[in-house]
């Protein structure tokens, strides 16, 4: 319960004959939250009328963690007018950990006025660290002269650079040190073959792609926390250029040059060449000398092996042709970064059949494995010889660090312990973090970067279709308005989580919006557990005498919410179903999904911002992924149809129209889409919490990011 005391104001008026009026005034404002937090503010402002003008504000914020720690915050902005003349602003904020840091940050802005010449504008931000923390020190210039001229100049002091990407302020690129990155269960028991599983957890950083997003990017023109990565913010990396016919068919690539491999055996730091990349592809698809495609686990529009290859020639050692038999609209994007065209090394797999032994490793990346305990941890360590540069500084070759280690943690609790301590500098993409936890984190480790985004509804349920009670759309009805999201989203979530109903793509301008849906649809998806009873009355499923209508199993999956997946299950039981939870690990869920021997539902991915061609082609009756193993023929004839567009625009209606069609069918019983968090400590320099740089590129943000090495040791880590 929120207590607001007090609005105490006093004022006092002093005149001097013929000289001046001085006014006083005070208002103290306070605002309690019980066993947490108090805000008191004051407010004081003198007025010297004709002469000057003061006002100074104090904010004062205490928050308590029983048994933890107190943070006292405090805000002083004191405003000094002198009218005709200068506005100076003074911010002093303090931030008091007791015993631990004490941050007390001063900004000054000063604006002197000269009618019709010249206005100046100075920003100072120096900030006094007495015992622990060092924080970014600014200075902004802006002179504004009359005429076409304008002048703008940011000074940084030494030691910082501006990041071209956010225009901020940060310590300046240093080498050395080592990130260490926290990772769920089961990334140690991925393969390191990329034809065979997610190899990315494991090759990544270690192997690379022929095209990487671009690391350069202005992050007010895309932020880099999307799962879709548009063609236009793509660049080369083992590929330097490339040119398309324009009939669309035949692609050729130039291979950068001065591109070497690792030095270690069989390779020997020998230089890539087109013919590596020419035996990568043909392995992949079946070609040339492989009479067989590669044993990948991924298919579908949204990869690599859906593109009608007439053939993949090394021309020379420097160029690889790839022609078409007929257009493929995704065809460049999946070539460039697709989680399957990691260029491995030749020799390693003539010599052992494949890449699956880590120990055997080789690539041309900034990284080399040297070691996975397996469940615990893998280390990298960084590759000297490395031809890439930074996108962001050009002159600085890549990586930054020494070594990159991730430690596997699958306890949440073990996990958030090792960033409270420092043991973690970040973890990226935490799915199914809860908001308390991260209020928790806030109050006791408020120098801990917090990055929310919202890239698909991890907590949905596909029913299967196949099987009785879900044969019946009715009964997927009533489950869905049986859930009231719009109240989850907002206790449970806090508000963070976006109730509103998607289909299974949410990425702009290829899905219709939910207000944009029929209302004989949206019907469905609204609160109503009144309605829900009726229909399952009308499917024949009456309540039983201990109020049952009949039961049914969830295959949750890890990476989803628990909690809420409890919570849907209470809703439930209100209108008689009676649901009981099974929980599985990462190998068991996707084995009961790839198999389809689920029991009556299973945890599912919605309102994704994936590619959407990967999310359309998941409603397919022949598609692995078809979590809800629906058998619908209509559907499977408007996914295909999506996917033969020959115009961008023609794919995005009709993607837009299968995705309607899905919902109008129930494919999927809606939850809401939470946030997605990634965490990160103060002295990991140059993250803003970007997801990747491709389909599975988990290492390849590490190469980019350093450590403020200074920073973290006057912190006591």
């Amino acid at each position: 319960m929120l207590l607001a005391v007090a609005a105490a104001c006093s004022s006092e008026t002093i005149e001097v004959p013929g000289e001046t009026v001085v006014v006083e005034k005070e208002v103290i404002k306070t605002v309690e939250v019980p066993g947490e937090t108090v805000i008191q503010e004051v407010v004081k402002e003198v007025q010297v009328p004709g002469e000057t003008v003061v006002v100074e504000k104090v904010v004062t914020e205490t928050v308590e963690v029983p048994g933890e720690t107190v943070v006292v915050k405090e805000e002083v902005v004191k405003t000094v007018e002198v009218p005709g003349e200068t506005v100076t602003v003074e911010v002093v904020k303090e931030v008091m950990v007791p015993g631990e840091t004490v941050v007390v940050e001063k900004e000054v802005v000063k604006t002197v006025e000269v009618p019709g010449e010249t206005v100046v504008v100075e920003k100072q931000v120096p900030v006094e660290v007495p015992v622990e923390v060092v924080k970014t020190v600014e200075v902004v210039k802006t002179v504004e002269v009359p005429g076409p001229e304008r002048v703008m100049v940011k000074e940084v002091p030494a030691g910082y650079v501006i990041d071209p990407t956010t225009g901020k302020a940060v310590s300046a690129p240093q080498y050395g040190g080592t990130i260490t990155a926290g990772a769920p269960a089961g990334w140690t028991l991925f393969p390191s073959d990329p034809h065979i599983g997610w190899a990315g957890a494991i090759i990544s950083g270690v192997n690379e792609t022929l095209g990487v997003t671009n690391w350069g990017i202005d992050r007010d023109e895309f932020d880099l926390k999307s799962l879709f990565l548009p063609v236009s913010f793509l660049t080369g990396r083992l590929a330097e250029s490339w040119d398309i016919s324009p009939d669309g068919l035949t692609y050729t690539f130039h291979i950068r040059q001065g591109v070497h491999w690792h030095d270690k055996p069989p390779m020997n730091g020998r230089e890539l060449t087109a013919e590596d990349i020419e035996y990568n592809f043909h392995r992949l698809l079946g070609m040339g000398d492989f009479t067989d495609a590669g044993p990948t686990p991924f298919g579908g529009a949204a990869h690599v092996t859906s593109i009608p290859f007439e053939s993949i020639t090394a021309t020379n050692k420097w160029t690889v042709v790839m022609k078409l038999t007929e257009l493929n609209l995704g065809a460049l994007r999946l070539i460039l970064i697709d989680g399957m065209t990691y260029i491995m090394p030749p020799e390693v797999i003539e010599q052992n059949g494949d890449t699956q032994d880590w120990r055997n490793l080789v690539g041309t990346g900034p990284f080399e494995l040297t070691d996975i305990v397996e469940g615990s941890s893998m280390t990298y360590v960084k590759n000297p010889d490395y031809w890439g540069y930074d996108e962001k500084y050009p002159q600085n070759r890549l990586p930054y660090v020494d070594k990159l280690r991730v430690l596997v943690l699958p306890e949440e609790a073990t996990a958030m312990a090792a960033l409270r301590s420092g043991k973690l500098d970040y973890r990226k993409a935490v799915w199914g973090m809860s908001i308390d936890q991260i209020e928790s984190l806030q109050r006791t480790n408020p120098e801990i970067a917090v990055h929310p985004f919202w890239s698909r509804s991890s907590d949905s349920f596909a029913p299967n279709h196949r099987v009785p009670p879900f044969n019946d759309i009715n009964v997927v009805r009533a489950m869905q308005m049986a859930l009231d999201n719009e109240t989850a989203a907002a206790t449970y979530w806090k508000g963070y989580a976006d109730a509103t109903p998607h289909g299974m793509v949410a990425t702009k301008g290829y899905y219709i919006p939910f207000e944009e849906w029929p209302e004989e649809v949206k019907q469905y998806y609204r609160y109503d557990p009144e309605a829900a009873e009726k229909l399952l009355d009308e499917a024949g499923l009456p309540r039983g005498a201990d109020g049952t209508r009949f039961k049914a199993v969830l295959n949750y999956g890890s990476w989803a919410s628990l909690e809420f997946a409890e919570i849907a299950v209470a809703y439930w039981a209100e209108i008689g179903v009676d649901v009981e939870i099974d929980a599985l690990n990462y190998a068991e869920y996707h084995e009961r999904l790839y198999s389809r021997t689920y029991e009556g539902m299973i945890s599912a991915i919605a309102g994704a911002v994936y590619d959407p061609v990967q999310m359309v082609g998941w409603l397919h009756s022949d598609s692995k992924f078809n979590r809800g193993g629906s058998q619908w023929p209509e559907m499977d004839g408007m996914v295909e149809a999506a996917l033969a567009a020959t115009t961008i625009e023609e794919q995005k209606r009709l993607i837009a129209e299968a995705d309607k069609y899905a919902m109008e069918k129930h494919w999927l019983i809606w939850g809401p889409k939470g946030p997605t968090f990634s965490l990160v400590q103060p002295w990991v320099i140059g993250y803003n919490g970007e997801f990747d740089l491709g389909p599975n590129e988990f290492h390849s943000i590490d190469a980019r990011l350093w450590i403020d090495s200074e920073l973290k040791e006057a912190m006591g880590h």
